[in-house]
């Protein structure tokens, strides 16, 4: 089993930055990709990033490409999403989740899910 906890929500203007961090517990963290994924509200679950266990692939939606960056610290068990140039349309809940294998975009591949954290953009 592994635990996901998401933190570094929060309101921001257009235009702004935040970091968000998903602390991850339980079973090896080095040996699953990571991703993030965001639901608006009346809209299903959609891909953010990913990153595989050891940093070798990373994939981003396109509506995020250059703006967002993935990364993970296996030492400290933690996968980050830095979030720049922020804009209105990324506001959403987002989710941090665990793949024991390469998953990519498919979110049914993955095995576990964090609460989300809310990030809310003002124009």
């Amino acid at each position: 089993q592994v635990r996901l906890v998401e933190s570094g929500g929060g309101l921001v203007q257009a235009g702004g930055s935040l970091r968000l961090s998903c602390a991850a517990s339980g079973r090896t963290f080095s040996g699953y990709a990571m991703a993030w994924f965001r639901q608006a509200p009346g809209k299903e679950r959609e891909f953010v990033a990913a990153l595989s266990w050891n940093g070798g692939s990373i994939l981003y939606a396109d509506s995020v490409k250059g703006r967002f960056t993935i990364s993970r610290d296996n030492e400290k068990n933690t996968v980050y999403l830095q979030m720049n140039s922020l804009k209105p349309e990324d506001t959403a809940a987002y989710y941090c989740a665990a793949a024991n294998r390469w998953a990519g975009v498919f979110v049914y591949y993955y095995d576990y899910w964090g609460q989300g954290t809310q990030v809310t953009v003002s124009p």
